[in-house]
Parts: C-alpha cells; sequence; structure tokens
C-alpha cells in the first residue's frame, strides 16, 4: 500500500488539536514543585532586577545634582547583591528545568516505545520502519529544550512583561501608550505567519521522516545493493530525498526567522519615537518628563521587548514542536488490535490439542488469505503445512500464536478459544521460529536464552547440541561468549538458523510452530539436525512449514494449502495414493534431485 513507501508523505492534519499540548502538561505534572520552585525564583530575580532602571532615574535626577556619594554607594552595593541573588537563581533553574525536562522527554520516549512493543504485527508491516524510528529518536529528541526551558520561560516572560509594564505605568502613562502602539503590528505578523509556519513544520516534519526511512532500508540492504552495483542509483535517491529534507527546512526556518526582525524593527522604531518625544516633551516642560525619568523609561523599552521576542521564540519552537507532537502521539494512540480482551484469562498448562474452526482472515480489506478453514490437530501430532507460495501457510502459524486477529471464526487450543486468553500466557508455552532468523547484538549464550532468561548456561548448551550448532559455536573464538554483530552479520544464514531453532527449543514449548526452519541448512546438517529434532517432538504439537518435502515425510498429517484453502489433507503416503497437487509438488522436487545427481 501507498503508506508503506518511503518517499510517499503521511497525511498532515490541517486543524491542531490543542488536547495535544493538554497531555504534554500531564508529563510535566508530576513535576510541578520543582517548577514552581524554579518559577519562583526566576519571578523574584526578575522583579528585583526591574529596580535597576528606578535607580538610575534616582541617580540622575536626585543624587548626582546633589552630589551624594554615599546614596550612590548604597545603590551600587543593592544592585551587586540584586545581580548576585539573579546569578544564583538562573544557576539552580537551569539544573530544575533541565531535570524536569529529560524526565519528561524519557518518560515520552518510554510511553511510545512500550507501545511499539504491543502493537501487532500489521502495524509494521504497513510502515517503513525509518519512519517509526524518527518518532521515537528525533521528534521526542526536538521537544527537549521545550519541556526543559520553554515553559518556566515563558511564564517568567509573561510576568517580566506584566512588571515592566506596571513599571512603565508608574513611571509615567503617556510614554507607556506610544510604546503600546508597535503591539498591533506585532500581532499581524503573528496572525500571518502562524498557519503558514505549522504547514511548514509539518512539511519539513514528513520529509525527514523520509528521509530517515530510506536510509535505514539501505542500511539493511546494503549487500544487495553492493551486489547489484546500485550505488549511484540509490545515491542520486537519497539526494533527491535530502534535496526535498533541505528546501522543506528552509522553507520552515524562513517563517521562524521572520519574527525576530519584524519585533526588532518595532522596537527600534518605537525607541526612537520615544526619543524624539521625549526629549520634545523635556524641552517644552510638558507632562513631568525629566532626563532621568527618559534614560530610565528607554531602559524598560528594551526590557519590554526582550520577553516579546523570548516569547515569539517560543511560539516558534511551540509551533514546530507541534508538527512533532502531532506524529509522537498518533503513534501512542494507534490501536492495538491484538491484545487481551477484558477479563482474559491465563491459558492453562497446554497438552496439545488445536482446532480451527471455520477460520477466515485478510490482510487487506477485500483480499482474503484463508477462508473457512477447518483443521484438527491431536496432542503430540506433527502437522506439517505445505503449498506455493503466497498460499497462506505461514499465516496459519501466525494465527495459531495470535499475531493476529481472525476475521472470524475459531481457534481453539485444549477446548479454549485462545481469543479469550492472555497474550503472554499463550506464547508463553510456545517456541515459535520464524523465516526470519533474526540475530540481537550481543553473546550467541545471550541469543539462544532470549527468550528464556531463566536457563542455565547447561540448559543453554543442551539446546544447541540437539539442533546441531554445538560445534559450530565451540569453533568461534570465544564459543558461547561470542559476540555477534547485529542480525547476526558474523554468521551463516545456517548457522543463524541453528541459533534461532536452539533459541525456540530452550522454551520447552508445548507447541512447536518451525517455519522454514531447515531452510538455510545444508542437507548434512539437515540429517544431523532431523535426529535431534525427532527427539524434540515427542510428546508435542509441532507445526512445521516447509519446501523440502523430505523433512516432513514422517509427519503425523500433511495439509496442502492454496488460495486460503485446504484441498488436501493426509499422511505422506496417503498423499502420494490420491496423486493430487501434493504428489505433482513432491514428484518435481524428486525429478529436479534426480536431474541434479546426474
Amino acid at each position: 500500500m501507498a503508506r508503506n513507501k518511503y518517499d510517499i508523505d503521511e497525511i498532515i492534519e490541517e486543524s491542531y488539536d490543542i488536547r495535544q499540548m493538554k497531555r504534554v502538561l500531564q508529563y510535566v505534572k508530576p513535576y510541578r514543585g520543582q517548577l514552581a520552585l524554579a518559577l519562583f525564583l526566576m519571578l523574584s530575580s526578575s522583579a528585583l532586577t526591574m529596580l535597576f532602571p528606578i535607580f538610575i532615574s534616582k541617580i540622575m535626577d536626585t543624587y548626582i545634582p546633589a552630589a551624594d556619594i554615599r546614596a550612590i554607594a548604597v545603590i551600587a552595593i543593592i544592585s551587586l547583591v540584586i545581580v548576585l541573588y539573579a546569578c544564583i537563581c538562573i544557576r539552580f533553574k537551569i539544573r530544575i528545568t533541565s531535570r524536569v525536562g529529560q524526565s519528561v522527554v524519557h518518560k515520552l520516549r518510554s510511553d511510545i516505545f512500550c507501545h511499539l512493543q504491543e502493537l501487532p504485527f500489521s502495524y509494521y508491516d504497513e510502515r517503513p520502519h525509518g519512519k517509526i524510528q524518527v518518532r521515537v529518536v528525533n521528534y521526542v529528541n526536538s521537544l527537549s529544550d521545550l519541556l526543559s526551558n520553554g515553559i518556566i520561560n515563558t511564564i517568567t516572560d509573561l510576568c517580566n512583561l506584566i512588571f515592566i509594564l506596571l513599571f512603565m505605568f508608574a513611571l509615567h502613562v503617556r510614554l507607556t501608550l506610544v510604546c503600546l502602539c508597535g503591539l498591533p503590528v506585532l500581532m499581524a505578523v503573528i496572525i500571518f505567519v502562524k498557519r503558514r509556519q505549522r504547514r511548514a513544520w509539518q512539511i519539513q516534519s514528513n520529509k525527514q521522516s523520509n528521509l530517515t526511512a530510506y536510509i535505514a532500508e539501505s542500511i539493511n540492504g546494503i549487500r544487495v545493493t553492493q551486489s547489484f552495483v546500485r550505488e549511484e542509483e540509490n545515491t542520486s535517491i537519497f539526494n533527491r530525498l535530502s534535496d526535498g529534507y533541505r528546501g522543506s527546512w528552509m522553507r520552515a526556518v524562513k517563517y521562524n526567522f521572520i519574527m525576530w526582525p519584524c519585533i526588532d524593527s518595532i522596537s527600534t522604531v518605537t525607541t526612537a519615537f520615544i526619543y524624539v518625544i521625549g526629549i520634545g516633551w523635556i524641552s517644552g516642560e510638558l507632562y513631568g518628563v525629566t532626563i532621568g525619568i527618559l534614560i530610565a523609561f528607554t531602559s524598560y523599552i528594551s526590557r519590554f521587548w526582550e520577553p516579546i521576542n523570548t516569547l515569539a521564540s517560543f511560539y516558534n519552537s511551540l509551533l514546530t514542536a507541534i508538527a512533532y507532537l502531532e506524529r509522537i502521539f498518533e503513534t501512542i494512540d494507534e490501536p492495538v488490535n491484538v491484545k487481551d480482551i477484558p477479563n482474559a484469562v491465563s491459558m492453562p498448562p497446554i497438552r496439545g490439542s488445536v482446532v480451527f474452526q471455520d477460520v477466515c482472515f485478510s490482510y487487506e480489506d477485500n483480499v482474503q488469505i484463508l477462508n473457512k478453514v477447518n483443521f484438527t490437530a491431536n496432542p503430540g501430532d506433527t502437522f506439517a503445512i505445505v503449498g506455493p507460495t503466497g498460499a497462506g501457510k505461514s499465516t496459519i502459524v501466525n494465527l495459531i500464536s495470535r499475531f493476529y486477529n481472525v476475521d472470524s471464526g475459531t481457534i481453539l487450543i485444549d477446548g479454549t478459544d485462545i481469543s479469550k486468553v492472555t497474550l503472554k500466557s499463550l506464547r508463553k508455552q510456545m517456541g515459535i521460529m520464524m523465516q526470519d532468523s533474526f540475530i540481537f547484538s550481543g553473546t550467541i549464550m545471550d541469543n539462544i536464552r532470549y527468550g528464556n532468561l531463566e536457563a542455565t548456561d547447561e540448559d543453554v548448551i543442551n539446546a544447541a547440541k540437539t539442533v546441531c550448532a554445538h560445534d559450530f559455536i565451540m569453533e568461534m573464538e570465544q564459543g558461547y561468549h561470542t559476540q555477534v554483530n547485529e542480525r547476526g552479520s558474523r554468521l551463516s544464514a545456517g548457522q543463524r538458523q541453528l541459533i534461532s531453532f536452539a533459541r525456540a527449543l530452550l522454551e520447552n514449548p508445548a507447541i512447536l510452530i518451525l517455519d522454514e526452519a531447515t531452510s538455510s541448512i545444508d542437507t548434512e546438517t539437515e540429517i544431523l539436525l532431523q535426529k535431534g529434532l525427532n527427539r524434540l517432538l515427542e510428546g508435542r504439537t509441532s507445526f512445521i512449514i516447509a519446501h523440502r518435502l523430505s523433512t516432513i515425510k514422517n509427519a503425523s498429517c500433511i495439509i496442502y494449502v492454496d488460495q486460503g484453502n485446504i484441498l488436501e489433507k493426509g499422511t505422506h503416503e496417503e498423499l502420494l495414493a490420491l496423486k493430487g497437487e501434493y504428489y505433482k509438488l513432491f514428484m518435481s522436487q524428486y525429478d529436479f534431485l534426480t536431474e541434479q545427481k546426474q
């Protein structure tokens, strides 16, 4: 589908939902005591520094004409104490807000990651993984400064603005009204920029997401790229996406940079106007304006526009953050379709009976994969599932583990509907080996023990011996403690499968699911592995998907699946006797192997 491509932009919301900011504030709420302390420190220091222009006015109009050195010295000492107090307040404010901001970022990132752990396979089937990763890392990081300093600075600057206006009105009402004439112009600029800026940052977040998705895809497929000499074409695609990201970034920051020069220009014009009017009033001895009042007032003017400039920067950051918040909360709000129902019970110890009753399933609407599938596997049976590619073989075993919900029908294990039990209690009793033998970075020991952390080293080694992995592991430089790279790049495909096999077996599962478990294993190893498997499969219900039919000849039951239906079912001999689809598949493999030997 279209959304599963790196070069397709995600949907942009036209209107902003204020509830998203309220949700962010819920993350801040546990730290309101610390933020209140930081706010008190900043407001008290700001209120005290507001006295400086008053001090200057007094010195210019009273103490200097009176040559009162002692009064000037006292004001200097008081000013020094205020400066020292302000420095201490800033130090504690930075420490508090940084700690709170990073705690909020950590909680937000933890929530999105934990939610990703619960989302079903279908969510990951529909999206490039790079577009998911960018939300957890880049977008959350972009909120760090906003949450660390933005909230406190905004409240502080708003209060500073009120303090300054009070001092300005107290100092001279007429001059204050002249100063405020620039605000309507600023409001017009904000209204003009608001919608365009948010839209620009939404587009930028999309382009960043596209670029990250392609980088992730390219790194994962680097072997294929070099094998097919696709470096130049891939570089061209990367440059196109990077240019799109760069262009969107430049358009977005263009709106950010509109604010500062506008505010600076309005401030400069207002200050110049105040000087012209103020000097005229001083010369005409009008409205009680003195040199000290004019100097103090112009000092307040610069202070008046500073918090406005800071608030405008916060406004820019907020609009940028909104674009990221939309994506972050979109992920957190993604419904978990495969989850425990209310009052779900724990799955009792599994004996191994598995029943499909009229099971229908589709990954997409109107594209049915399974159509009223029915079969029964008794405890201890080895069920083999064969059929052409895309017939629904892997879908059947995925539904047994409830990685997807069925569209209709019922799956019973020991007579219990698996949709009514907890996922953890169900999957804990299953050993599953997927087609993709994923190996995590770490030691071989850790990889085998991944699903059973309580297993001892001896248990791990015994599992490896059962699947014939012990010998090649011991040949490595540090044996079971050898570090393997992400995705097991140091190991061959067959070695990765054997380690994944050992990981599945270590859980001592009641139901064992092997999806192409031996596809990358050579024939000699497969023969040895089959001996271990025969011992392991005893007393367990097993489902095996295999293209090599020689590995499933001894299965209790073989079902041939095609076009969403079970076309044939029986033992190897029974299906050969039918001379149907299974017979054709077996004979085609037999003929191929005969030709290879010749």
